[in-house]
C-alpha cells in the first residue's frame, strides 16, 4: 500500500517537474504533455525493459498515463501559483527522484537481483526520466553535471540495504530510505555540495 501511494505521488512530482520545465521552454499544451509523459515515465519504461517485464507498466496499467496528462494540464492552468513557490522544479524533481529511486530498488527485489544490481536500477528509475527531459529540452542533463544527484539516490540504496540486513520493519526501512535520499538532495541544493570536477 505504501509503495503504491508513492508511486501516484512521484508519477504526479515528475509529471509536474517535466510540465515545469517545458513551461520555461515556452513548449505549447502538446509539447508540455509530451515532456511530462517522458518525465514521469521514462525511468520507469527504462528500468522494466532491462528487467524483462513487458509490456512495460504503463502499458498494462492505464491510469499512469492518465495521471501524467491530468497534471500537465493541471500545471499548465495554474502555472503561475506552482511557479510561485520556492524552487518548485527542484522540489517536485526530488520528491519524484527519491520516490521513483526506492521503487526500482523493490521491483529489483521482486526479480531476485542482487544488491549492488538493485541500487543501480532505483537509480536508473530515479533519474532517467529527468535525463530524457533535460535532452529533449536542449538541457545538459543534471545528473552529469557536478551537483549532487544521481550520488544522493545511491546513499539511499545503500542505506536500504543497511536497513535490510539489520531485518528493520518494512515501512520504517522505505521511509528512511526515502527520507535519506531526499534530505541528502535537499541538502545539496541548499549548501551547493557538488562532486570534483577534472580541471581541463
Amino acid at each position: 500500500m505504501l509503495i503504491s501511494t508513492l508511486d501516484i505521488i512521484g508519477t504526479i512530482a515528475f509529471a509536474v517537474s517535466g510540465s515545469l520545465t517545458a513551461i520555461h521552454k515556452r513548449f505549447d499544451i502538446f509539447g508540455i504533455s509530451i515532456i511530462a509523459i517522458c518525465t514521469a515515465l521514462g525511468g520507469g519504461t527504462l528500468r522494466d525493459m532491462l528487467i524483462g517485464n513487458t509490456p512495460v507498466f504503463w502499458m498494462s496499467a492505464t491510469h499512469y498515463f492518465y495521471i501524467v496528462i491530468a497534471s500537465a494540464f493541471a500545471c499548465a492552468i495554474f502555472y503561475k501559483e506552482i511557479d510561485g513557490l520556492k524552487n518548485p522544479l527542484l522540489t517536485f524533481d526530488t520528491i519524484g527522484l527519491g520516490v521513483f529511486t526506492l521503487i526500482g530498488i523493490e521491483k529489483g527485489l521482486q526479480v531476485g537481483l542482487d544488491p549492488l544490481v538493485c541500487i543501480i536500477l532505483g537509480t536508473i528509475t530515479g533519474c532517467f526520466g529527468g535525463v530524457i527531459r533535460d535532452i529533449l529540452c536542449n538541457t545538459i542533463p543534471i545528473i552529469f553535471k557536478t551537483e549532487i544527484y544521481a550520488t544522493a539516490c545511491l546513499i539511499g540504496g545503500f542505506v536500504f540495504f543497511i536497513l535490510d540486513f539489520f531485518q528493520l520493519n518494512p515501512i520504517a526501512k522505505d521511509i528512511i530510505t526515502l527520507g535519506t535520499i531526499l534530505t541528502v538532495r535537499f541538502l545539496a541544493i541548499r549548501k551547493h555540495w557538488s562532486l570534483p570536477q577534472v580541471k581541463a
